[in-house]
């Protein structure tokens, strides 16, 4: 009976640490060790924020900004511990994604439109994950969809 109430009890520990959606993080709740990597590489970012995200089976912060002389938004993801892991690069509208995701995400969501797409290299090896902000439904979804096409994680915003 004890056994019982231990495996309910790690159940609801485990449950409740899970995060409910995406959440945009402004520049103050950032980590200091990810913020002082991204000032290393980049002295003029401003318009900072930043998600937190999976790739890979990886935490890691995406950290979006503009440089001053760049009006273009510059996407890149560090780890926790502030070590740059990679450059995003966005491929909205560049019909770069295998038709597998687009086959996949109308089986899952039904009518939707992407209105982010961001594509992940994996440095440490080989594959890539798109990582989409997908509307279905008047709900935004954060989505992460791999090579093959096959949708990774789903989440609401």
């Amino acid at each position: 009976m004890r056994y019982y109430f231990l495996n309910v009890g790690f159940l609801v520990l485990s449950l409740s640490s899970v995060s409910a959606g995406a959440e945009i993080l402004n520049k103050e709740a950032i980590p200091s060790q990810v913020l002082d990597q991204l000032y290393k590489r980049h002295p003029n970012a401003m318009d900072i924020s930043a998600e937190k995200k999976t790739h890979f089976k990886q935490s890691l912060y995406e950290i979006t900004f503009k440089e001053e002389k760049d009006k273009e938004k510059i996407i890149e993801l560090y780890r926790d511990n502030g070590h740059f892991f990679i450059s995003g690069d966005n491929v909205q509208g560049a019909n770069m994604m295998p038709s597998t995701v687009y086959d996949n995400l109308k089986a899952a969501f039904g009518a939707y439109t992407i209105k982010n797409a961001i594509l992940v290299v994996n440095p440490n090896g080989v594959g890539e994950e798109y990582d989409l902000t997908v509307n279905a439904s008047g709900n935004d979804w954060s989505v992460v969809v791999d090579r093959a096409g096959n949708i990774i994680q789903k989440e609401r915003e």
